[in-house]
């Protein structure tokens, strides 16, 4: 009787999970990203214009920060979330952005009191700039929690109201109520003794009115992104118009 060789075994197929369909994940990776270069952006205040200060009221020189190139744009995307996935994806992207937000804050500290070498001269420098983030970082966060979770909260309960309809009345309206808190809040923690009196007022409204207005000119680039997000997302499911 021939004896028949033992078959050998079958290598066994490495195992994967499947990634979610949709495109939250990207949004997401987005949002937190333009969280992080704002926050070390806003360690530089910027003035545009000559001194003027008709009354006493300092209204020149506009006083702003690094944050606002991109900082807006934070609230498009929470815009995005809270239209397209509801306060419950809007609130876990603002934690997660947030928690990153610590993480590089405590690596600015750790990495600031570490010992720097011996033929390197910037360490004052560093501390200058990536040392005053985690204040930068605290006013974020503060301002984060008030503004974005009433920019969601609006947006979700007036979409209540109107279903797919009037887009543009609750982007507006949940900017207006949301920038007013994140930036009052964020101003006053980020430089109060800092700058002070006229001229910290003058950087809150400035901040303020300059954020809504790039909102409102990034409206019609937000309707593209929030269609093209629903496009893409197969577990959205609109309502139908009343």
């Amino acid at each position: 009787m021939q004896q028949t060789s033992p078959r050998p075994e079958a290598t066994p197929r490495p195992s994967f999970a499947d990634r979610p369909q949709g495109v939250f994940d990207v949004v997401v990776a987005l949002f937190c990203a333009l969280l992080l270069i704002s926050n070390v952006s806003a360690v530089k205040l910027i003035q545009f214009g000559p001194d003027w200060t008709p009354l006493g009221i300092p209204v020149l020189p506009i006083i702003t920060d690094g944050g606002a190139f991109l900082f807006p744009l934070t609230y498009v995307l929470g815009d995005v979330l809270a239209e397209v996935y509801g306060l419950k994806g809007a609130r876990r992207a603002i934690l997660l952005g947030f928690a990153v937000s610590i993480l590089a804050s405590v690596t600015f500290l750790a990495v600031g009191a570490a010992p720097a070498a011996a033929d390197w001269p910037n360490q004052g420098a560093f501390d200058a700039i990536l040392g005053f983030v985690p204040r930068i970082v605290i006013a974020s966060l503060l301002g984060y929690v008030a503004g974005q979770f009433l920019n969601a909260w609006v947006l979700v309960k007036l979409k209540a109201r109107s279903s797919e309809g009037s887009l543009w009345a609750r982007l507006l309206g949940s900017t207006v109520v949301g920038e007013a808190a994140d930036t009052t809040i964020f101003c006053v923690v980020a430089f109060a003794g800092v700058i002070t009196g006229g001229t910290l007022i003058n950087y809150i409204v400035v901040g303020y009115v300059y954020k809504v207005l790039v909102e409102a000119l990034f409206l019609p680039v937000t309707y593209r992104i929030i269609a093209l997000v629903k496009r893409h997302e197969p577990s959205y499911a609109p309502a139908p118009l009343r």
